[in-house]
């Protein structure tokens, strides 16, 4: 009856009245050394000038010539100004598309329109996870009230523990871009690469085994971290946000609950078509997402150690995309190095902070490929960044992801 629909049209039908907020990298003569992977560079080491615009060849892992005072600058004073009222807007924009959708798979209830609502209401579930996440950062509001209560509602929807994803993920801004101690997708050292079996190898970097990852995260971490977000004495958290952290764990722990008895009442079947399978396209929708933030582009970027690392040197690393129509979806999440430096900006202001960031940040901002109506050019980002990022050196503060030799054959 409704085989005919497309994703594209729902996408555009549910959000035609929310518009969005109006609003070259050239390569060098830098190089790795295959046996270190530490950067070398073959020019003469006036990083500054040659990055400031002095004719030289652009090096990505070189001191910007510009602090984020510069950036913050030039960023409208109006850009950080947060309206609860419109942050809420997104708020009941997002479950009013989610009830809408819930309902005309209900009515229609045939398995032409199942996959079309899977993959859509999954999309959604991205969504509210991503306006929790402005919750988390205090993009939403001023109100440390509003945004706990409602980032509260809106991650234990999607099974996530607000508090201790909050916590981790600032962890995550707050050292961006560091080998060692950034939180999220950040590289595997080489020791530690060649100390895993060849299964867990093939799991890491093969699709879709990534983009199934999260839940396996909130649980354990990393491979190299220890800790879980759920408990309270996790090294993720300190004595002071204990009481945070058990709330957290009680509100995803009631709708874990809320899930169980909803499959006695309409069915485990039911569970699993309205809300299980939208939640793992959800998980892939985030894994996918946040790995590209920091992975994919055609060029390598530089990580850091030691005092080769700062706060701006670490934002830079990361990567805006286009989503073509999902970008007003998910909130222009794409746009994300402004986010990374100053996460305090709403999301609905990004994509004109961004515009007027870039004259500062220069070739250290690299231009997202224009996306079609959906981003499957992306899949071949990813795809690529998995076959050849496996592992950065033990040494060297200044360090860019190792291919192993091995594992890309048998991937190919």
């Amino acid at each position: 009856m409704a085989s005919w629909i497309s994703p594209e049209f729902c996408l555009r039908s549910i959000f035609r009245l929310f518009p969005r907020p109006k609003s070259g990298f050239l390569s060098t003569n830098n190089k790795i050394n295959k046996n270190r992977g530490v950067y070398q560079k073959e020019s003469n080491g006036d990083d500054m000038k040659s990055n400031g615009g002095g004719g030289g060849e652009f090096d990505p892992g070189a001191p910007p010539p510009f602090r984020v005072g510069e950036i913050r600058a030039v960023i409208p004073k109006h850009c950080w100004i947060k309206n609860p009222l419109r942050s809420l807007s997104y708020v009941l924009r997002d479950l009013l598309a989610i009830l809408v959708l819930g309902y005309g798979a209900y009515y229609l209830n045939n398995w032409a329109v199942w996959p079309l609502y899977w993959a859509v209401q999954g999309t959604m579930f991205w969504a509210l996870f991503v306006l929790g996440h402005d919750c988390g950062h205090g993009s939403f509001s001023d109100s440390l009230t509003l945004n706990s209560v409602v980032g509260h509602f809106l991650h234990s929807a999607i099974l996530v523990p607000y508090h201790g994803w909050r916590i981790s993920h600032r962890t995550h801004h707050q050292n961006h871009g560091h080998v060692e101690n950034d939180e999220s997708w950040h590289p595997i050292s080489e020791k530690l690469y060649k100390n895993m079996d060849e299964s867990s190898r093939k799991l890491r970097f093969s699709v879709p085994f990534p983009m199934l990852a999260y839940p396996v995260y909130l649980w354990y971490r990393s491979p190299g971290k220890k800790g879980s977000h759920f408990h309270p004495d996790s090294d993720l958290f300190t004595p002071a946000e204990r009481v945070d952290v058990i709330t957290s764990t009680l509100c995803w722990t009631a709708m874990l609950v809320l899930l169980v008895i909803s499959s006695f009442v309409v069915g485990p079947i039911n569970v699993i078509k309205f809300y299980g399978v939208p939640y793992w396209i959800f998980v892939m929708w985030l894994d996918f997402v946040t790995y590209l933030h920091h992975h994919g582009h055609e060029e390598k970027l530089p990580w850091y150690r030691g005092d080769e690392w700062n706060y701006l040197r670490g934002g830079l690393t990361t990567v805006d995309h286009d989503y073509g129509w999902v970008n007003n979806v998910h909130h222009d999440i794409g746009t994300h190095v402004v986010h990374h430096l100053f996460p305090q900006i709403p999301h609905y202001h990004l994509r004109e902070a961004t515009k007027a960031a870039k004259p500062v940040l220069g070739k250290y901002y690299r231009e997202p490929k224009k996306s079609g109506p959906l981003p499957f050019h992306l899949l071949g980002n990813l795809v690529r960044s998995l076959r050849r990022d496996h592992y950065v050196s033990d040494t060297g503060d200044v360090v860019y992801y190792q291919t192993d030799p091995q594992l890309l054959k048998k991937l190919e």
